[in-house]
């Protein structure tokens, strides 16, 4: 393991769960975390200055990705930030979901930036459940097949990873994909949940025209079609992810359904 000189690190998209979870995994280190937000980007040079390293992590379906990753990429090496861990997603080669193209290109900026970069493409968290799961009736509802394979990943074990290799220069030039310990389906994390609460969970696959007319129907055009393809992409193939790299990461399994939901829940 490497001898980390980081002292503060900029959290780009800080105030988000993630965000919240990378900087709360920097804190148990003794590191500040600052957190860089939409307020900071009319000047980011300014919003870098002083920090060591960056975690760059664009909001959740950016229109223009690549866009916003170059200016902070320009942003870092103005501000004398040489090291940058970007959060990408699995499966970023995805062309039928543009959103994980659009990481897909900024990868490959990160990697021609002239910094020392480390990516890290998680797959989907089991925390993204978590509303359902504590309404009145819990309840686990997805827009595609219940029973296609999942890397789903908990969100403080992907905080801890992006601690680690923010702060380990021997990560500098490497690409981990961050999957659970285990392939799942939502089908799996239902039942799983009814083992933490002790009670029934409903289960039940909506239809993506049914989705597009409820709940997606107050998004954007551009965000509810991009959604919409995600779905179809999740309901033909899932996003099966594997797990060796974050046990490797975390020098342990990473957390499985049961523990995650256990310490949400309780």
């Amino acid at each position: 393991m490497g001898v980390s000189s980081v002292a503060e690190v900029a959290v780009v998209g800080g105030r988000g769960k993630t965000g919240h979870a990378v900087a709360a995994a920097l804190g148990a280190r003794g590191v500040v975390a600052r957190p860089i937000g939409r307020a900071e980007m009319p000047d980011p040079v300014a919003a870098l200055q002083g920090c060591e390293a960056m975690y760059l992590m664009a909001p959740n379906m950016a229109e223009d990705e690549p866009a916003l990753v170059t200016s902070l990429l320009d942003a870092a090496r103005t501000a004398g930030v040489n090291r940058v861990v970007y959060h990408s997603v699995s499966a970023p080669y995805a062309p039928g979901m543009p959103h994980h193209v659009g990481k897909a290109v900024s990868e490959d900026l990160v990697r021609r930036s002239g910094l020392n970069w480390t990516i890290l493409q998680p797959c989907a968290y089991v925390q993204n459940f978590l509303s359902g799961l504590r309404a009145d009736e819990p309840a686990v509802e997805a827009v595609y097949d219940l029973d296609q394979p999942f890397g789903l990943v908990d969100l403080t074990d992907v905080g801890e990873a992006a601690a680690i290799t923010l702060l380990d220069p021997s990560h500098v030039g490497a690409t981990y994909e961050l999957g659970g310990p285990a392939l799942v389906s939502v089908r799996d994390l239902a039942a799983a949940a009814e083992r933490v609460l002790g009670r029934p969970v409903r289960l039940a696959q909506i239809a993506a025209s049914d989705w597009a007319a409820g709940p997606g129907a107050s998004l954007g055009e551009r965000e509810r079609s991009w959604l919409l393809g995600m779905f179809d992409y999740y309901d033909k193939h899932g996003l099966p992810c594997g797990p060796l790299p974050l046990r490797e990461l975390l020098g342990r399994p990473a957390h499985d359904l049961d523990t995650t939901l256990r310490a949400e829940l309780s």
